[in-house]
Formats: C-alpha cells, sequence, structure tokens
C-alpha cells in the first residue's frame, strides 16, 4: 500500500506587502501555492498511489471569490478519474467559522467533520482512517483524545491538523506524542507546522508533519513537499520526502570573516550561490543574504552601503541568470579587533572616542536624541514598511541608535580617511 500525506496548501494565500517591492517576482510567488498543488496531484497519478491526505489549511483562510475553490476541485478531478480518493480535514487557517463560501465536492473526496471525529474504512486496503476538522481558528482541546477506537487488524492512520507541541506556531490542539500513541494507530498524518519533522521513536507510531507544500517568505526555507509513504505486508512504514515546490527560499549566509575587501565578499556571495541554485535543481530563488563575520572588509560595506548592495544584486544577475531575486540584505559584520580607530590621531580617533563614549552613556545618547527634534518628526512620517516587521526603524529609541552608531563609525570614518 501507498499513500502521499500533505498538508498546508494554503492556496491563494496573501501577497505579504511583496507588492512593495518593484523587482519583486510577485506573480510568480502568488501563483506557487497552485502550481505545487498541481505537482502533487501528478505525482499521485505517476506513483498510482491508494489515496491522499490532507491534514488540513488547504486554504489560508475564506476565498476573495470562487476561482480557488474551482481551482482545487478541477485538480481533484484528475485524481477521480484515476479512481484515488482524497482524505481532507480543515485547520486553523480553513476551520469551519471562518469560510463563508462552499463549493460541491468531487465524490472522491471525504471532509472530516467538526463537530466530532469519524473513522473512514477502505475496506480492499483494510486501512481506518480517523480524523476530525478544525470547528475554529484556535481549537484549545485535544481532539485526538476523542479519536474513535483503532480498527484491529487494520492499519490505522489518525488524521490531525497540529500536535501542538512546536514553539515556532500557535499550540493549538495541545496534545502530546505520548497522548497519540496511546491510540493505538499506525501511522499519525499531521499538519500546521511548516518545517519537516518526524515524532517517531523506536518501537512506536511514526508521527510524521510534512511540512507546507511550497515556502511563501523567508521564513518558510528549503526545499517544500510531500511524504510519499510505503507500508509493506508486515505493516513497517517507509516514508520518503518528495520535493514539489516551484519557488523556493534561501538564507544565504555568507561567512566575509578575514575578507580584505568587499570586493571579495561579494566573490564569496557569488561562490554560495552557486551552491544553492545547484541545490533547487533549477528552481527560482529568493534570497536573503546574510554578511557575517570581522573582516577589514567591512569599513567598504558600511560607508557604501547602496554601492555594495548593487554589487550583490549584480552578481546575483550573473550567476542566476534571472533565476535569483535578492529579497534583502542584513550585514552583520565588524573591524577586526586589532583595528583600533580610537589609536588614530586627529578628528578620525576623537570621533571615535566620541561614538564609544555615546554607546555606554544612555543618558548622554537621549540627550543627543532629544536635541535633534527633526528625528520625532522623520520618524511619525516613516511609511508601515518600514516601522514595522524585520528591522524596524526607532528614530527616537536610544537602544536602536546605539546599534547604528557603528556603521555611523564606519561611514564617517570612510569619509575621514579617504578625502
Amino acid at each position: 500500500m501507498r499513500f502521499v500525506h500533505a498538508a498546508d496548501i494554503h492556496l491563494d494565500s496573501p501577497r505579504g506587502g511583496l507588492d512593495r517591492e518593484s523587482d519583486a517576482p510577485v506573480d510568480e510567488i502568488q501563483q506557487a501555492p497552485r502550481r505545487a498543488l498541481e505537482n502533487l496531484v501528478q505525482l499521485c497519478l505517476d506513483e498510482r498511489v491508494d489515496f491522499l491526505l490532507i491534514a488540513g489549511d488547504l486554504y489560508d483562510g475564506d476565498w476573495k471569490d470562487f476561482r480557488t475553490g474551482l481551482f482545487f476541485i478541477d485538480q481533484m478531478r484528475r485524481l477521480q478519474a484515476a479512481d484515488i480518493p482524497v482524505f481532507l480535514i480543515a485547520g486553523n487557517h480553513d476551520a469551519a467559522n471562518r469560510m463563508t463560501r462552499t463549493l460541491t465536492l468531487p465524490t472522491n473526496i471525504t471532509l472530516f467533520p467538526a463537530k466530532d471525529s469519524d473513522t473512514v474504512r477502505l475496506e480492499s486496503l483494510q486501512v481506518a482512517i480517523h480524523g476530525q476538522s478544525f470547528a475554529r481558528a484556535a481549537v484549545l482541546d485535544d481532539l485526538s483524545a476523542k479519536y474513535p477506537a483503532k480498527v484491529s487488524g487494520w492499519f490505522n492512520i489518525g488524521l490531525l491538523h497540529t500536535c501542538g507541541t512546536s514553539t515556532e506556531h500557535e499550540r493549538y490542539a495541545p496534545c502530546t506524542p505520548e497522548g497519540l500513541q496511546r491510540r493505538g494507530y499506525d501511522y499519525w498524518a499531521l499538519g500546521h507546522v511548516h518545517k519537516r519533522q518526524s515524532l517517531h521513536e523506536t518501537g512506536s507510531a511514526p508521527i510524521h508533519f510534512p511540512g507546507n507544500l511550497q515556502g511563501r517568505h523567508i521564513r518558510e526555507t528549503g526545499a517544500k513537499g510531500c511524504l510519499l509513504v510505503t507500508v509493506d505486508d508486515r505493516g513497517t512504514v517507509t516514508p520518503e520526502f518528495r520535493p514539489l515546490d516551484v519557488f523556493r527560499w534561501e538564507m544565504c549566509t555568507v561567512d566575509a570573516g578575514g575578507a580584505d575587501r568587499a570586493d571579495d565578499v561579494v566573490q564569496q556571495f557569488a561562490d554560495r550561490l552557486r551552491s544553492d541554485l545547484d541545490a533547487a535543481d533549477g528552481r527560482p530563488l529568493a534570497v536573503r543574504v546574510d554578511l557575517r563575520g570581522a573582516c577589514r572588509a567591512h569599513q567598504q560595506l558600511a560607508a557604501e552601503p547602496q554601492r555594495w548592495a548593487a554589487e550583490l544584486q549584480s552578481a546575483a544577475g550573473l550567476v542566476g541568470g534571472g533565476r535569483v531575486w535578492i529579497e534583502k540584505i542584513v550585514r552583520h559584520t565588524s573591524l577586526p579587533t586589532d583595528v583600533d580607530l580610537e589609536s588614530l590621531d586627529g578628528p578620525m580617533g576623537e570621533l571615535a572616542a566620541m561614538i564609544r563614549d555615546l554607546q555606554a552613556d544612555e543618558a548622554q545618547l537621549a540627550a543627543l536624541i532629544a536635541s535633534i527634534p527633526e528625528l520625532a518628526t522623520l520618524q511619525s512620517r516613516l511609511p508601515g514598511e518600514l516601522t514595522e516587521g524585520v528591522d524596524p526603524l526607532r528614530l527616537t529609541d536610544p537602544a536602536w541608535v546605539r546599534g547604528q552608531l557603528n556603521d555611523v563609525r564606519e561611514y564617517l570614518a570612510h569619509r575621514l580617511l579617504t578625502g
């Protein structure tokens, strides 16, 4: 017997502010969940699986219009034509109280109810599938505790949106792996957690999160897809990850430690990007570049950030041939400890010492900010995308300003030392 376990497809999820990025491949990213679903269906057809499990969050909330539902139904009809049944539960994003639009589902689809758990029996395979949908976006009860008893002598599958063990996601349905094991099932198909992982221990039934089908932003990096599960005649379960994503997100961390020139850092980035592209098997990439390490190149990088950002963009274009979009560049470089600007004579040494004193004196730093009323005015006029989310601007916050003073020092040092 073979089946596919997928979850968290998030069809037609919002663009997440991508429209504000002038060079972002918005349409390609927006359509990626649909293309990944097409790949999922094709995998089921190619592998001639016995059935497909979708462990919640097929949608991302209520549809803007019926086209989202129609697309899903069209894909399921491809499976219906091949006599492949689909077993589906609603997760927190497509819970019963969040979805107001509905369409009649093809006859090969079983959507488990939200009021109580239920069991579907596949007589020809001697498989019992137990499941329950989320009734609300936030389910705080342990649904698994009331799942049906296992069917003796059959292969029993528990279909549940989440186990509530992740620290990175809301702790819905707060069950435990031990609680799931007590049900006596042979396989637990979970969802909600977008990073692929297993809670399987030797001698116990496997508990799997396949991860989401398609990464949607930089917090969902790496290969995404589903599990193709094989069960042999002795009941041994063998899951195999199959990547189905069509657009991949990567964090490209460049160790610039020891680099003497900014050009060296750009070359290191190009080398790392080639490796990421090879691993992506031809998929386009969205990349966040993270430059790290103590290096003499830090002074150039900090003094001319726009120029070196453009150099990194250019390198991405040359290496990627149009397949790479740089989502963001962040820099955590610093000067080596053997470079002491304060030891220099004249204005440079005085400037470095003054910045050091400002960083160490909270009251002095706060007084400096208060003496520049334009900072508060500018802060109040900044758009939301600059004051919220990752690395927000906080022009009147002494802690934020203290963190910027290192860059201020390098910028002014470059101006002073190069004339």
